[in-house]
C-alpha cells in the first residue's frame, strides 16, 4: 500500500498527460507531490528527504514549465532528482558511520560492512543511470514516449535494481552462513 501511495504522484501525472496534455500533467503532479508531502507531515510529523527534495523539484521545475510554456523543465527533473540521488549515496560512501543504503535497508537486514558499501554503490551507479536514460529518452523521442518512459521504464529499472539487490545480498548471506555453519 506504502508502494502505491509513493507511485501515486507518477500515475496522476501519466493519467493527466494522456487524457489533459503536458500542462495540465504538470500541474496535477505538483498538487499530487504537495498532497503527498502534507500527508506524510500529518501522519508522521516528518518527511523524508528524498520526498522532501523531489517536492521541492518538482515545484520548480513545474512552475518554470507552465510559466514558460516549455516542457523540457519537468522532463529534466527526473534527472537531476536521480543525479542528486546519487551524489548523496556516493557522498555517504565517505561520510558518516553508515552508508545512506544501510540507514535505509539497516533494520531489515544484517550486511558487513563491505557488503554495505558495494550495495550502494549499486544504487548510485542505478540513480546514475536512470538519469542518463532519462536524458537519452527526452531528446531522443516524442513527448508521449518520455512519459511512457518515466512511468514503465523508470520504474522497470528501479524493479530490476531491487530484484537484482535482493540476488546479490541473498548470495552474499547465504555464502556467509555456510562459512559460519
Amino acid at each position: 500500500m506504502q508502494l502505491l501511495i509513493e507511485f501515486l504522484p507518477i500515475v496522476i501525472f501519466f493519467v493527466a498527460f494522456k487524457i489533459y496534455g503536458m500542462y495540465v500533467a504538470t500541474a496535477a503532479l505538483m498538487v499530487a507531490m504537495t498532497v503527498q508531502i502534507a500527508v506524510q507531515w500529518l501522519r508522521y510529523r516528518t518527511v523524508s528527504k528524498m520526498l522532501l527534495v523531489s517536492g521541492l523539484l518538482v515545484a520548480l521545475f513545474g512552475t518554470a514549465t507552465l510559466l514558460l510554456r516549455d516542457p523540457i523543465f519537468i522532463q529534466w527533473k527526473p534527472t537531476i532528482v536521480n543525479w542528486l540521488f546519487a551524489a548523496a549515496f556516493l557522498g555517504s560512501q565517505f561520510i558518516g558511520e553508515k552508508t545512506i543504503i544501510e540507514r535505509i535497508m539497516g533494520h531489515a537486514i544484517e550486511l558487513p560492512t563491505q557488503l554495505w558499501r558495494q550495495l550502494n554503490i549499486m544504487w548510485t551507479v542505478n540513480f546514475l543511470v536512470l538519469g542518463g536514460a532519462n536524458i537519452y529518452v527526452v531528446y531522443n523521442f516524442d513527448e508521449a514516449t518520455w512519459v511512457n518512459f518515466k512511468l514503465f521504464g523508470m520504474l522497470g529499472l528501479t524493479l530490476l535494481t531491487a530484484i537484482g539487490q535482493t540476488i546479490w545480498i541473498a548470495a552474499r548471506t547465504s555464502g556467509q552462513q555456510q562459512e559460519e555453519g
